[in-house]
């Protein structure tokens, strides 16, 4: 049986539409799962051995106890409560977790971190995080932390990655830990220290075709298919 790998579309109010792009789906399949689409739902999706945040906009700053500054961009109320409701769940079930650039952002607010609504309006980073170049092309270095899960995964200490974001993580959330760092300092990856399978990144590994990439999701399959095992 194939791990069944759950992943969160994006919602447009003006024409009642959700969307995903179509390289989450072959990331999955590449790796060994069976992705499905999860729906906004009041019942938590028991039939998902994984879980991927996918990106998309920005996050309701009031849902982090801030009011919006003029730099945070078009909202989703829908996506937002929903998919920290499926977060929370999931983490406390400890189902295999992968959060993608917004998804990342979910994985600290649900946690009780907290997230940078502008990085340029305010950190002093002078790094183009919304890169111009095809989705497939790395722009900028990121660190990554030795001793972590990330690392394992990779075995390389800095990998090149793409960057379509003007939001950032300031803090983790409890039980995540940082784990890959920009050079201007931007966290760019957190992982849970507990759970069998919560890692977030800040880029967009599903639309990079090379190997340490694809790796994460393969990762992602592997622990699902662990959950399966840990049910029986």
């Amino acid at each position: 049986m194939k791990p069944i790998i759950g992943i969160t579309p994006s919602y447009g109010y003006e024409d009642s539409t959700f969307r995903i792009h179509e390289d989450y789906a072959r990331a999955i399949t590449a790796a060994g799962g069976t992705p499905i689409l999860l729906f906004p739902s009041d019942s938590f999706p028991d039939y998902v051995q994984g879980i991927i945040l996918s990106g998309g906009g920005d996050l309701d700053p009031l849902l982090f106890g801030e009011e919006p500054l003029k730099e945070n961009g078009e909202i989703c109320p829908l996506r937002d409560e929903y998919e920290l409701i499926l977060c929370r769940n999931a983490l406390e079930r400890n189902i295999p977790i992968l959060g993608i650039c917004r998804g990342m952002q979910i994985l600290s607010i649900a946690s009780g971190g907290k997230i940078l609504q502008d990085i340029y309006a305010q950190t002093n980073s002078k790094l183009k995080h919304m890169q111009k170049a095809p989705r497939f092309y790395g722009t900028h270095t990121v660190e990554v932390a030795v001793n972590s899960i990330l690392y394992s995964i990779f075995q390389k200490q800095s990998v090149v990655v793409n960057s379509y974001h003007h939001q950032g993580i300031s803090s983790a959330g409890d039980g995540f830990i940082p784990c890959g760092f920009c050079t201007d300092g931007l966290i760019e990856a957190i992982e849970h220290t507990k759970n069998l399978f919560a890692i977030g990144v800040q880029w967009h590994p599903e639309a990079m075709r090379v190997p340490e990439q694809q790796a994460l999701f393969s990762a992602l399959v592997q622990k699902a298919a662990e959950y399966i095992s840990l049910l029986k």
